[in-house]
């Protein structure tokens, strides 16, 4: 799972920094600020959450067991519902993507349960 993770997490990274430039130099103008203030925290959050994949890629390398898998797996559900679901909303303004958000949210918070869990447990 660590090269899948790895791979992953730095096709992730690709995404966001063109998500971020696309922001910044396409939507910047044709989004109200609410709304690209929506698409830049999508675009923070898959930044981070590639970096997080890079980990957990690198946490089913150093500590195999379920944690590290279930923290990237985590990290990827995170990163789809959570980010994917503001990049939705803020690009076509339908108010109800947002209820899909937490549940990427919550997917986060359990990821880095699971990562510290990595490497914790004896």
């Amino acid at each position: 799972m660590e090269r899948a993770f790895f791979v992953i997490g730095a096709l992730a990274g690709l995404l966001a920094v063109g998500s971020g430039a696309f922001g910044a130099h396409a939507l910047r103008g044709q989004l109200s600020p609410d709304r690209l203030e929506i698409y830049e925290t999508a675009v923070r959050y898959h930044f981070y959450h590639a970096l997080a994949l890079l980990m957990a890629g690198y946490a089913a390398a150093r500590w195999p067991g379920a944690a590290a898998s279930a923290a990237g797996w985590l990290f990827l559900v995170g990163l789809l519902l959570f980010s994917g679901s503001l990049y939705a909303l803020s690009l076509t303004g339908v108010r109800w993507l947002g209820a899909i958000t937490p549940f990427g949210g919550v997917a986060f918070i359990v990821g880095w349960l699971a990562l510290a869990w990595s490497a914790w447990r004896p």
